[in-house]
């Protein structure tokens, strides 16, 4: 069944304060002893609003630094593919993955263009990337809310079968859905 706003223009209702969700992004610290407020994996990654404090800076930099030990736990020593979408908080959290991996040493390979990237984009390049490898592999990272409400932001891991995270979440996240949105 189609929505019945499908194929209209964004309301004012939808419309969403970039400036103020960019800021919110740096400026909020989230409180460790606020569940809400923690990193929170749902399906495939991380999601949730910088005005709840649910997407911020420390989340990015926390889940980023988790993905760089779990590529060494696991002996992923390929390229991490990143690719990030339009949404608000997409070039913030993208920015801050990037000093994240440097920081880590991690080859990352980007758009050559500096453009956006759709999700299967970043799937399919792994995958191209690691058929017929045993080592060497590589995984990925896609900066994206997917169907969440234009003030979420979002981050999506895939391992080197470009398939869905782990079943265990790296250490000290939980698991369940985002505050902001009520789904992950």
């Amino acid at each position: 069944m189609q929505h019945e706003r499908a194929g209209n223009p964004a309301g004012f209702e939808d419309l969403v304060d970039v400036a103020r969700l960019v800021t919110a992004y740096y400026a909020l610290r989230p409180d460790l002893d606020d569940p809400g407020q923690r990193v929170t994996f749902g399906t495939s990654g991380h999601r949730g609003s910088s005005l709840a404090t649910a997407f911020n800076d420390d989340h990015i930099a926390a889940t980023s630094q988790a993905i760089c030990e779990y590529r060494a736990g696991q002996g992923i020593d390929g390229p991490l593919f990143l690719g990030a979408d339009t949404h608000a908080l997409s070039e913030p959290a993208r920015v801050t993955a990037l000093e994240v991996f440097a920081a880590n040493e991690v080859t990352v390979l980007i758009d050559d263009a500096d453009g956006y990237t759709p999700t299967p984009a970043v799937s399919h390049a792994i995958l191209a990337h690691n058929r017929g490898r045993t080592t060497g592999l590589a995984d990925g990272v896609v900066v994206t809310p997917s169907h969440n409400p234009p003030a979420d932001g979002g981050f999506k891991y895939n391992r080197p079968a470009a398939a869905r995270p782990p079943p265990t979440p790296p250490p000290g996240s939980r698991t369940g859905p985002t505050r902001s949105s009520g789904a992950a």
